[in-house]
């Protein structure tokens, strides 16, 4: 990405998660092995959706998509952190960084509303099950992943549009362990009030948007579920139950993040972990330590592969 604004920074100090060198190195053995749980843990959902006929439905094609999101979230900052943590001076380039942002806000707005189109499978899957084979058609289902992709991108598009052009001719230094967009706008030679609560409001109305449409869906959810036999409402509950823990999860510190901003470098430091880490490593244990149909295709999975070998 060329630097149209001309900047004489040519690139950005991350200040890390800590200064001890011994702590580094146990953050980097931590988060080596999260990333790695992080990475097989989603391919192997994605993996198994594509491969159990079982799971070829629309609310599995949506979680296997939410996986492949998760996936790419964290990679867009935690290698570049994992390898930081052997480094005494954490650098990155302006070109890198501004890639960083751009992809981050890419990835996470096309999951904000990836949430939302999962919220809206499980509305019409319980208020509305006669309609819901015609209604969630897989043609239906592609179009709806393939508008959270594009939402997202406008989304990171608008963003970057503004921030390429700002100007950036001293201080340098990223309080965190990768680019964002309140900590490089703080770094701009210019008075950034404005153009933060700019980007900050931009932000907030896809996250507050999203978050809104996903309360409004589950409300309606539980109404129905209310009026349901008790079978079919413990299911149900049981299937929306780990989609709100995820979006709790998402949307908590999104909101501090960019909604609500608390402005405590600790807090903002957590909250970035938590979105960049924790999330994409908890949503696979989520579903599949709550749902029975991927706890089955997991013994299915293995007892093939037992019997595979078995006649070799």
């Amino acid at each position: 990405m060329g630097q149209g604004n001309q900047s004489v920074v040519s690139e950005f100090v991350l200040l890390g998660l800590s200064h001890s060198w011994k702590m580094q190195v146990l953050l980097l053995l931590i988060f080596l092995v999260l990333y790695l749980i992080i990475v097989l843990g989603n391919i192997a959902i994605v993996i198994l959706i594509i491969t159990d006929l079982h799971l070829h439905s629309p609310m599995y094609f949506l979680l296997a998509n939410l996986s492949f999101v998760d996936m790419l979230l964290s990679s867009i900052t935690m290698p570049k952190m994992i390898t930081d943590f052997l480094r005494e001076i954490k650098t990155i380039s302006f070109g890198g960084c501004m890639w960083q942002i751009l992809f981050v806000h890419f990835i996470g707005g096309g999951e904000m509303v990836l949430l939302v189109v999962m919220a809206y499978d499980r509305y019409v899957a319980i208020c509305k099950p006669l309609h819901y084979s015609t209604t969630m058609s897989l043609q239906k289902c592609i179009g709806l992943v393939v508008t959270s992709w594009t939402l997202g991108f406008v989304h990171a598009i608008s963003q970057m549009a503004v921030i390429v052009q700002l100007p950036f001719c001293g201080p340098r230094e990223v309080d965190s362990f990768f680019c964002d967009i309140p900590l490089v706008i703080k770094l701009a030679c210019t008075d950034s009030y404005n153009l933060r609560a700019l980007m900050n409001a931009d932000t907030g109305v896809l996250t507050m948007t999203s978050f809104i449409l996903l309360l409004i869906s589950y409300t309606y959810i539980f109404l129905t579920v209310r009026k349901s036999s008790k079978t079919g409402a413990s299911k149900a509950l049981s299937t929306c139950t780990a989609h709100i823990t995820v979006v709790v999860l998402f949307f908590v510190p999104c909101i501090f993040n960019y909604v609500w901003p608390l402005s405590i470098t600790w807090v903002e430091k957590f909250l970035a972990v938590f979105y960049a880490v924790l999330t994409p490593l908890l949503n696979p244990s989520i579903y599949t330590f709550r749902n029975k149909e991927i706890k089955n295709a997991m013994k299915r999975f293995r007892s093939y592969n037992i019997n595979f070998k078995g006649n070799m």
